[in-house]
């Protein structure tokens, strides 16, 4: 799927566009991104395939067929997504597809269970995204985010997982034994119970001019975006794993890379510390905090606060990847799921949340390490526990 390689053309104010390349960076297909204002025969080939129109994102497949404007649903189907089910009850529904999600799933569906995975976005979650996985036991030499998440999918289709993709769920509710979830697209899937590994996602700056210039100079995936920068400067904001490692990465395409670091020191790991001082392409620059994001339709500058010396200034990178943190994907569970002060799932010693019958597990639930590794340990050992559950029913 991810050799599809289809040609977006559009313009870098244009919403559809932005949301259209986060919906196939999520699903890691690769595409060639063509901005009609800085290139004629792009605005010329667009103009041709739309009646003379300028009608954006017109995407063009390999295959010489073109989808115009298509909406979430359009692009599933085209690249041949599964977004219905193929029954309407299972043994256990799976909510999120990373590592904690997927291990679940394959656990279970080796016991005998009929397990449904939904996933909003790309499977394999986080980790799908990530350029390399360093850590992760049985991979001496590393292995990449992408081919990672790919084991794990043909791993659960092995034992017959069945994959729903570019689903959201919108609601969660118990009825007796049973509980229910429901989809962004109106459909009603029912099991007799239900994990939630819905992960996190990375924090937002809440900075002026931020939510205006996502996709168009400010990015939260170096893997997905990182090459649309060759030869250019761009800065990365943050200071832990997450923004050492994607600043290394980063040195791959980018010219200069500098580092703004809010505290004064980098509180990633010793190995990632090392190999960000070593790197000739990245600046760090300590006790430094975002302000605003200045741009009108792409950025242009980032004004930053000198925390120790209270001096202001604007530097000019062609892009921000903003690398602060996590927030847990929880915001849309019902209120008799209990969650702490910051939104994470709160569970028992069983990953069993506050609703009998849901279980939870992966960087979502309170407690977790946010670590790869740790969330498939949590999946397997939510796969036990929701088997000695579903004992009792």
């Amino acid at each position: 799927m991810t050799q599809i390689n289809p040609i977006v053309y559009g313009a870098l104010w244009c919403g559809d566009c932005k949301r259209a390349k986060k919906f196939l960076g999520e699903h890691r297909i690769h595409y060639t991104w063509i901005d009609i204002e800085q290139n004629p025969a792009g605005l010329a080939l667009v103009e041709q395939l739309n009646q003379g129109k300028r009608i954006i994102p017109t995407i063009v497949f390999a295959d010489g067929s073109t989808l115009v404007e298509p909406s979430n649903a359009e692009l599933a189907a085209k690249l041949g997504l599964q977004t219905r089910a193929q029954m309407s009850y299972y043994d256990l529904i799976v909510i999120g597809s990373g590592p904690a999600g997927l291990t679940t799933a394959l656990y279970a569906a080796r016991e005998g269970m009929d397990v449904l995975v939904i996933e909003k976005s790309g499977l394999g979650g986080q980790a799908g995204i990530t350029e390399q996985l360093d850590n992760f036991p049985g991979f001496p030499d590393g292995v990449g985010g992408a081919e990672f998440a790919d084991r794990l999918v043909q791993q659960a289709r092995r034992f017959g997982v069945e994959l729903l993709q570019a689903q959201e769920v919108a609601n969660l509710r118990a009825e007796a034994e049973s509980r229910y979830v429901t989809t962004s697209n109106g459909a009603e899937y029912g099991a007799c119970a239900i994990l939630i590994a819905t992960g996190s996602t990375y924090r937002r700056l809440n900075v002026p001019g931020e939510d205006e210039l996502i996709g168009a100079g400010v990015h939260f995936c170096a893997t997905c975006d990182g090459p649309f920068y060759k030869g250019q400067h761009v800065a990365v904001i943050g200071g832990g794993n997450s923004a050492g490692e994607e600043s290394i990465f980063l040195t791959r395409f980018a010219e200069k890379v500098t580092l703004l670091v809010r505290g004064d020191s980098l509180t990633a790991s010793k190995v990632v510390i090392d190999k960000v001082n070593e790197s000739a392409k990245i600046e760090v620059r300590y006790n430094t905090e975002v302000q605003e994001l200045l741009g009108n339709g792409k950025l242009s500058g980032v004004v930053v606060h000198n925390r120790t010396t209270s001096a202001i200034e604007s530097i000019n990178p062609a892009a921000a990847f903003v690398f602060i943190g996590l927030s847990p994907n929880s915001t849309w569970l019902p209120s008799n799921i209990e969650r702490d002060q910051y939104g994470f799932i709160v569970t028992s010693p069983t990953l069993e949340t506050s609703l009998p019958g849901v279980f939870a597990a992966g960087d979502v639930r309170q407690g977790s390490t946010k670590q790869a590794a740790s969330a498939a340990g949590e999946g397997a050992t939510a796969a036990l526990m929701i088997r000695e559950y579903l004992k009792t029913m």
